[in-house]
């Protein structure tokens, strides 16, 4: 299947071969689903734990937690409490808050935290991590013109991630679940933790960009007032990542490499 180019929707004048705005100096990249492919394990974990809350809640008549339109919609991109919070929500359903310690066996919002964290942590384990080759050879690329680079990601579990993938030593910056909480920084659709990790790599906003498959991580983006928001679209959403502040939809950032060009 041929591909789309890339396909800026604003003003930015001369772009480089990175397809980005001359202006750029830094690149802020969301892990999962941007550089590997752990988005699918996230949303797997989430079904598992979820199904399982709501079959011994509702019984057989439960709905079903919908590992595409309701990851999208309510758990995609967000601190982990956060995702709970936000489907739960959805379906009119109210817990307890509960302590970060709360086991993973708890029905209170870190209690379901705790155990889709388990979760993930083994299909992780089972499976392994897959980076996404497009996006190394981008950060590479990003690397080699003299670009900073951060991975700015809501979850706990980002180090591990990185290491499994072998592309940990490719960032100067990780603003990641376990930074936020210490800094209390609010996650994603806020644009706190992009705008740290900008802070940390020593340039403005303006003068960095924002890659992201999420639809919070459009508006944290946008939010922020970033030089430039790319979305990444890794399963069909080009339109609602356009909606929500991107300034480009790709389906892999290698789409970006070459983009050199007046765009207007």
């Amino acid at each position: 299947m041929r591909r789309a180019r890339a396909r800026p929707t604003g003003h930015h004048g001369r772009m480089t071969s990175l397809g980005l705005p001359e202006s750029i100096r830094a690149c802020l990249f969301d892990l999962d689903g941007v550089l590997t492919r752990t988005a699918t394990v996230h949303a797997a974990a989430w079904k598992e734990m979820f199904d399982a809350f709501l079959r011994a809640r509702d019984g057989e008549g439960f709905r079903p937690f919908d590992a595409v339109e309701d990851y999208d919609r309510y758990v995609d991109g967000m601190p982990r409490a956060d995702g709970v919070r936000s489907f739960l929500a959805s379906r009119g359903i109210r817990l307890p808050e509960g302590d970060p310690d709360d086991p993973p066996e708890r029905d209170t919002v870190q209690g379901l935290g705790t155990r889709k964290n388990a979760i993930v942590l083994e299909k992780i384990k089972e499976m392994g991590v897959e980076a996404f080759e497009g996006s190394v050879r981008y950060v590479h690329a990003a690397r080699a013109a003299g670009l900073r680079r951060a991975v700015v990601s809501s979850s706990a579990n980002c180090h591990d991630v990185l290491v499994a993938a072998g592309i940990d030593g490719l960032f100067e910056v990780r603003i990641d679940g376990v930074v936020a909480a210490e800094r209390k920084l609010p996650g994603k659709p806020h644009p706190d933790t992009f705008l740290e990790a900008a802070r940390e790599l020593g340039v403005t906003p303006a003068r960095a960009a924002v890659y992201e498959d999420a639809l919070a991580g459009m508006e944290a983006g946008r939010a922020g007032g970033f030089g430039y928001v790319v979305g990444v679209d890794r399963v069909g959403q080009a339109e609602a990542l356009r909606s929500h502040g991107a300034d480009v939809v790709v389906q892999d950032l290698e789409q970006l490499l070459g983009e050199a060009g007046e765009h207007t």
